[in-house]
């Protein structure tokens, strides 16, 4: 992918626009994750609640510190040692639309490990949300060509890259409290 592709990309998610894109694990749907308009109609093409959260792209432990009070150091551990994508859900998030935010006031984080993802957001400069390009209640698509055709017509841009590859798993989802690991999907 050129940098005239991420270029436009970033500027469409600056507008508020919705995405659809591969990720580091399955298919996305993504926006700003710091604005509440764009959350709301990821929502939207979901057939989700709001009251549900949602799983938020960072590029970096610099990144993740402008959205997060504060990284317990086991998370900083789990994330050097994990072998595959780990998302971690923080306490306290910060300047990040509240839409995005879980009602106990934790949100889900995972520092991208896909060169196409990291590009994207550091051209974008913010976090981006990352739900399963799938209704809610329907299976995740495993590949491109397993999405439906209802949220292909739904995002505004559709990334033309990594069609063909078939994902094998979504990402390994771990709640820190007082350095204790919970894992909430293996």
């Amino acid at each position: 992918m050129n940098s005239e592709e991420i270029q436009r990309f970033a500027k469409a998610l600056k507008e508020g626009k919705t995405l659809l894109y591969p990720t580091d694990t399955v298919w996305g749907i993504g926006c700003d994750a710091t604005n509440s308009e764009a959350v709301s109609q990821v929502y939207s093409i979901k057939q989700r609640e709001e009251s549900k959260s949602l799983i938020i792209l960072v590029d970096s432990f610099e990144m993740l510190a402008k959205y997060v009070k504060f990284i317990p150091e086991k998370a900083k551990e789990e994330l050097k040692l994990a072998t595959r994508p780990t998302t971690i859900i923080y306490q306290n998030p910060i300047n990040l639309a509240n839409n995005c935010v879980a009602s106990d006031n934790t949100i889900a984080i995972r520092i991208v490990q896909n060169d196409f993802c990291n590009s994207l957001i550091k051209a974008f400069g913010k976090p981006i949300v990352s739900t399963s390009a799938n209704s809610s209640g329907d299976p995740t698509p495993k590949s491109f060509s397993e999405i439906s055709t209802t949220i292909l017509d739904s995002v505004d841009y559709i990334v033309n890259l990594q069609q063909e590859i078939i994902a094998t798993a979504s990402s390994r989802i771990l709640k820190i409290s007082d350095d204790k690991v919970e894992v909430i999907r293996e």
